[in-house]
């Protein structure tokens, strides 16, 4: 019988909270520690019979747990994962993988040339509606994909921005929210190389956005829109259609739309449509509906997690994949700013080349 991998939860706030109860839902996985200099943590960690650590160094001089979960402030993902890496202890690091670029890479770096994995949180990749969704694509069931459109609207209330620091630039629904759904759709598409971006605050005015509308060129030639913004009364994104997390009020809607030359993919809904004879605009055209698999993506990334410490999977998202979603919110940013196409990763020369070909 396989002993159950111990871990530790660094953070105790809302999201360490929920990866608490993820792993008393994980037959393989079990808590072994809390650390968090916080007031009432000490108390948390006693009721579950638990260690309390005010912070990593004071972790790892007791106890070396099998892996930790960071759900410290961005701030301090770096710091923090660098502990980990420096203990041989492999991590689980809440998105965004760091405050910035060169943060990340270096972590990416560091992970690799340690061989201590770490991984990134975007639990979304571990909804089995993702890997159903994936599985049709990879079929071919859409042909070959040409444009892709996702939306994020809905209305964050004005007590949500009390906090002071969700009003300042880094805390917008570009790098908060987006960032999922962007590592969604590198994930379901591919690799995104080059994007046009703009941003606007006009209705709380505050330093940081608010709505964005971005233009993305895929590596594999299609086009993409994404539309984001926290300050409209709607039912379309990913919080309010996938019914991952209760807090949000499912509105059974979709939210991202994958068109391709012989159908197209409705999510998270799973709805394929296509023209049942030939393909054209004027013959009946058709949706079928496939199952939607269900399972919560923060208890399936937790067993990952603790398949990945005991060395029988490769990590679904490691530092690496969460440094390139990284990139591609830097680079949205950056063209919001400037209003000017942004090239990925030597993706300028590439499509410099195709243009004079």
């Amino acid at each position: 019988m396989t002993a159950r991998v111990s871990l530790a939860v660094a953070g105790a706030g809302l999201i360490g909270k929920r990866h608490i109860q993820a792993i008393d839902a994980v037959p393989d996985a079990n808590l072994s520690a809390i650390v968090d200099p916080a007031a009432g943590v000490q108390e948390l960690a006693r009721s579950r019979g638990v260690s309390w650590y005010p912070d990593l160094a004071s972790l790892f001089s007791k106890e070396k747990p099998d892996g930790v979960i960071l759900a410290t402030p961005n701030q301090l993902h770096v710091s923090n994962a660098l502990e980990c890496i420096d203990a041989g202890v492999p991590a689980l690091v809440e998105k965004p993988l760091a405050s910035d670029l060169a943060g990340a890479q270096r972590l990416a770096e560091a992970s690799e040339a340690e061989g201590v994995a770490l991984l990134v949180g975007h639990h979304r990749r571990h909804n089995p509606l993702i890997a159903a969704a994936k599985s049709k694509l990879n079929e071919g069931a859409l042909g070959t994909i040409v444009s892709v459109h996702g939306m994020f609207w809905l209305m964050k209330p004005d007590d949500y921005f009390d906090v002071e620091w969700r009003r300042q630039p880094g805390a917008g629904p570009v790098l908060v929210n987006l960032i999922h759904d962007i590592d969604l759709l590198r994930h379901l598409v591919g690799e995104v190389v080059s994007v046009q971006a703009q941003a606007s605050s006009i209705v709380r005015g505050h330093p940081v956005e608010e709505t964005c509308a971005i233009l993305l060129r895929f590596e594999n030639g299609a086009l993409g829109t994404f539309n984001v913004t926290d300050t409209a009364v709607a039912p379309w994104s990913w919080e309010l259609t996938a019914a991952e997390n209760p807090a949000y009020p499912a509105t059974g809607q979709s939210c991202y739309f994958i068109g391709g030359t012989h159908g197209s993919l409705e999510l998270p809904n799973m709805k394929l449509w296509s023209n049942p004879a030939k393909r054209s605009w004027w013959e009946p055209i058709s949706a079928n509906l496939f199952p939607q698999p269900s399972g919560d993506p923060l208890v399936r990334q937790i067993s990952h997690f603790a398949d990945v410490v005991q060395g029988h999977e490769a990590p679904l998202v490691s530092a690496r994949e969460g440094l390139r979603s990284m990139e591609l919110i830097d680079a949205i940013q950056s063209s919001a700013k400037s209003g000017d196409v942004v090239f990925l990763s030597g993706a300028q020369g590439a499509e410099a080349e195709k243009r004079s070909a």
